[in-house]
C-alpha cells in the first residue's frame, strides 16, 4: 500500500514537471515570432514631396586673390573679422613692380622734356617759315620731330599706367563691407596670381545652394516655395523661395545648380551648414504607377525583391520572398514596373534576417 502511494505521488510530480516544461517551450516558441514593420504597396496620388540636400551660403561670396605673384608681407585678415570697403587686407612684396614704376616715371619725364623741346622748336620754326627765314624742309623736319616726341610721350604715359596697375595687383583692398569667412594663407608665404587667399561674405541674406537631378529640374521654377530644415538646428523650420535656376548642368555634380533664398533666416544659420530642402511637386508621378518603399527592397542574384506578408488576422502572418521589376528610383520609393499589386504588405526592416516562409508578427 505504501509503495502504491509513493508511485502515485511520483506520477503527479512527473506530470507537473512535464506540464511546466511544455508551457515554457510554448512560451519560448511564441517569443521566436519575429515582429516586423511593414507598409502597403500604394499608388502615387497627387503632389509628391521630394527632399534634396543643400548647403547654406551668403548670397554674395567674394574670393579674394592677387593678380600677381610674390611674398606676402602684409595680412590684415582674421576669420570672423568685419571689414569695410576700402580696408587694406593684404599686400605682396612689390619691390620689383615699384622699381619698374620708378623707371617708367623717369622715362615719362624724359619723354615729356623731349616733347616740350620739340614743341618749342616746331613753334619757332613755324614762325621763321612764315617770315620766310626758314625753308620748307626745316619746317617739315621740326613737325616730324614733334610727332615722334609726342608718340614717345604717349607711350611712356601708357607704360606708367601699366606699372601702376602692376603695383596695385600686389595689394588687396576690401571690395565691399562684409565678414571674413575663411583665410587660406599665412604671412611670408609665396602666393601665386589668382590663388584664393581669403573668402569674404558680403551678402545681405542667406541662401541655400543645391543641385537638382535632371528628372526633377523641369518641376523647379523661380519663385517656387519650399520648406527648409537644418539637421544641426533641431525643431527649426524655415521658409524658402527659389531665386535662381541654372539652365545648364554642372559637369562636376551632374545636377542643375539652384539657389534658394531663406525668407525667415536667423543668425543661427551659418555658412556651410547642411540643409534639407523639401519641394512639393504636383503630379510628379503618374497616378496609375505603384510605389514601394526604398527600405522594403532588397537585391540578390535574381534581381530586386521584397518580402510580402501574408496575413489573415492582421496580427501575424508569414513572409514570402517575391521578385519584381522596377522602373526608377524616386525620393518616395521605387516605381514598380511589374510584379507587385496594390495593397500588398511588404516588410520594411530587417530584410537580411528574414527567411522565406518565416512566421512574423505585424508591428
Amino acid at each position: 500500500m505504501k509503495t502504491q502511494i509513493n508511485i502515485y505521488f511520483g506520477l503527479i510530480i512527473l506530470l507537473t514537471f512535464l506540464a511546466s516544461c511544455g508551457g515554457k517551450k510554448e512560451k519560448e516558441t511564441k517569443e521566436l515570432i519575429k515582429p516586423v514593420k511593414f507598409q502597403e504597396v500604394s499608388y502615387a496620388h497627387g503632389g509628391t514631396n521630394r527632399t534634396f540636400l543643400g548647403t547654406a551660403r551668403s548670397n554674395k561670396e567674394i574670393n579674394l586673390s592677387f593678380r600677381s605673384s610674390g611674398i606676402l608681407t602684409t595680412l590684415n585678415i582674421a576669420i570672423g573679422q568685419k571689414v569695410n570697403k576700402g580696408d587694406l587686407l593684404a599686400q605682396l612684396d612689390n619691390t620689383e613692380a615699384i622699381l619698374s614704376l620708378e623707371q617708367a616715371n623717369a622715362s615719362l619725364n624724359s619723354a615729356k622734356s623731349s616733347l616740350n623741346t620739340a614743341t618749342s622748336a616746331l613753334n619757332r620754326t613755324r614762325t621763321l617759315f612764315e617770315k620766310g627765314s626758314a625753308s620748307l624742309s626745316d619746317y617739315e623736319s621740326a613737325k616730324s620731330r614733334f610727332v615722334d616726341a609726342q608718340a614717345n610721350y604717349q607711350s611712356a604715359l601708357r607704360s606708367v599706367e601699366i606699372r601702376k596697375k602692376q603695383v596695385a595687383y600686389g595689394t588687396i583692398y576690401a571690395p565691399s563691407n562684409g565678414i571674413i569667412a575663411s583665410r587660406k594663407v599665412e604671412i611670408n608665404e609665396n602666393v601665386n596670381a589668382g590663388e584664393v587667399v581669403a573668402n569674404l561674405n558680403a551678402g545681405s541674406f542667406m541662401e541655400i545652394r543645391l543641385g537638382i537631378p535632371e528628372n526633377a529640374i523641369n518641376r523647379v521654377a523661380k519663385g517656387m516655395q519650399v520648406v527648409i530644415n537644418f539637421p544641426s538646428l533641431e525643431n527649426s523650420v524655415f521658409n524658402g523661395m527659389v531665386s535662381e535656376v541654372s539652365p545648364s548642368i554642372d559637369a562636376n555634380t551632374s545636377t542643375y545648380p539652384v539657389r534658394i533664398k531663406i525668407e525667415n533666416a536667423t543668425k543661427e544659420i551659418k555658412s556651410g551648414m547642411a540643409a534639407n530642402v523639401v519641394f512639393t511637386f504636383d503630379n510628379l508621378l503618374q497616378d496609375e504607377e505603384l510605389i514601394v518603399p526604398i527600405t522594403a527592397v532588397g537585391e540578390d542574384s535574381k534581381g530586386n525583391f521584397v518580402f510580402i506578408i501574408i496575413s489573415t488576422d492582421g496580427k501575424t502572418g508569414t513572409v514570402q520572398k517575391k521578385h519584381f521589376a522596377i522602373k526608377e528610383l524616386t525620393n518616395s520609393g521605387f516605381i514598380v514596373k511589374d510584379g507587385l499589386k496594390i495593397g500588398e504588405k511588404v516588410a520594411t526592416a530587417g530584410l537580411q534576417t528574414l527567411l522565406d516562409g518565416q512566421k512574423v508578427r505585424l508591428n
